[in-house]
């Protein structure tokens, strides 16, 4: 989903997600009308969004690395409300091995950490959770080069997997060299939709 900065792409993920009240419209998963009032509804059914700015929306930093990425797998980590920190300790493990994340230590705060590998806690905590829909926001903004190239294998590899990805991205050169198609937002409107083999 491409288009200046402020055409409504971020609007619209957040409308997806439930976080925000759609004005009309129909959201459909599966090819199945869907109603969606908020981010509990989005994240039972595994639609996933990926913030913009990770630092306000996606991550806690004063929290430890573990409790960011375990927060939405709570439910499943805790027995009687309370949470049995193996498993937790093991979950974020595995997903620090699967996303290559770079931390000393599992327990410092995500403040601790670097622009690209703060994405990929963020990341880490919806991989956790088998999504069927992940929508990306602006996923490469501040970080360096290294960990943009493994923000965009990790959504190829997701695709591959039958996973719907939607980016959303303002960086023309992303989203030439990443998309299968591309839709155009104009003022809060899809004003186009361009096939790989049209996209320059």
């Amino acid at each position: 989903l491409s288009g200046l900065i402020g055409a409504g792409g971020t609007e619209l993920a957040e409308t997806i997600c439930g976080l925000t009240p759609a004005r009309g419209g129909q959201i459909a998963l599966d090819g199945a009308p869907v109603s969606l009032n908020t981010p509990r509804q989005a994240i039972a059914l595994g639609l996933f969004l990926v913030p913009e700015d990770r630092k306000r929306h996606g991550l806690i930093l004063d929290f430890p690395i573990t409790q960011n990425i375990s927060l939405p797998s709570l439910r499943r980590l805790s027995r009687r409300g309370i949470v049995n920190r193996k498993a937790e300790a093991q979950l974020a493990h595995r997903q620090r091995q699967a996303l290559d994340l770079r931390a000393t230590d599992l327990s410092l705060p995500a403040s601790s950490l670097s622009g690209g590998n703060q994405q990929k806690v963020v990341l880490a905590r919806w991989l956790a959770l088998s999504p069927r829909v992940i929508l990306f926001d602006e996923p490469t903004r501040g970080v360096d080069v290294g960990a943009k190239a493994e923000i965009y294998q990790l959504m190829r590899a997701l695709a591959d997997q039958g996973v719907g990805v939607l980016m959303i991205s303002s960086d023309m050169e992303e989203v030439i060299g990443v998309s299968d198609r591309v839709l155009v937002m104009h003022e809060g409107r899809i004003a186009g939709s361009l096939s790989r083999d049209q996209l320059s």
